[in-house]
This record gives C-alpha cells, sequence and structure tokens, in this order.
C-alpha cells in the first residue's frame, strides 16, 4: 500500500532553518503531484506548498520566498526547505500525494497522507 513518512522536524528558534523530508513507498512516485500542508493545534490544516509531476510550483503567501519545495524521483522522497522561520510557523507538517494535477492547494483533493512531524520555533 501507499506509504508516505515524514522526517526532519524539531525545535529550533526563530529565523533559523529546517528542511523536511518525505519519503513515498508503494507507489510510481514520479507520476504524482505532492505537496505540504501543516496544521496548528486549533486549527484547520494550512496549504504551504505543492509541486506537480511536471514540477510546476505553488506556494502559499505565508511561506513564499522562504520556503522551496523539492523532490527527487529517484529517491522517492519530495523536500521542504524551510528558512527565515517565525514562530508562527509553529505545526504539525503533513505531506500528501495524488495522481491528479488539478487543485494543488485543496486539502480534499489529496488522496495519500503522512502522519506528521512536529516543527516548533521559538521566538
Amino acid at each position: 500500500q501507499v506509504q508516505l513518512v515524514e522526517s526532519g522536524g524539531g525545535l529550533v528558534q526563530a529565523g533559523g532553518s529546517l528542511r523536511l523530508s518525505c519519503s513515498a513507498s508503494g507507489l510510481i512516485f514520479s507520476t504524482y503531484s505532492v505537496a505540504w500542508f501543516r496544521q496548528a493545534p486549533g486549527k484547520e490544516r494550512d496549504f504551504v506548498a505543492a509541486l506537480s509531476r511536471s514540477s510546476s510550483t505553488w506556494y502559499a503567501d505565508s511561506v513564499e520566498g522562504r520556503f522551496t519545495i523539492s523532490r527527487d524521483n529517484t529517491k522517492n522522497t519530495v523536500y521542504l526547505q524551510m528558512n527565515s522561520l517565525k514562530p508562527d510557523d509553529t505545526a504539525t507538517y503533513y505531506c500528501a500525494a495524488k495522481t491528479s494535477g488539478s487543485s494543488p492547494s485543496q486539502t480534499n483533493s489529496y488522496s495519500y497522507w503522512g502522519q506528521g512531524t512536529q516543527v516548533t520555533v521559538s521566538s
């Protein structure tokens, strides 16, 4: 079955950087669009970034210029490089995958989800 496993979360000071990884199995990774979402306590799950099969990218306004999504199809892995982190970036980060390239920011359009990795940014 399809599995997505995130890693790389942790505690970092404001202004610091982290790189999240999401390793996929059970699917032909190169044929999937992938994305990162995040959810803070008591809030809805929000779109962060997406990357299509053809390498088109989309970012939430709040992370544009600070975060970069990328993928390595040879390793079945998607990454999220997060720079200039802010306390407001504190959340559980989830990777997601789907075969369609439409609606990249829509949570309910994704078929597969990881279990999440916690990112905490201290002020």
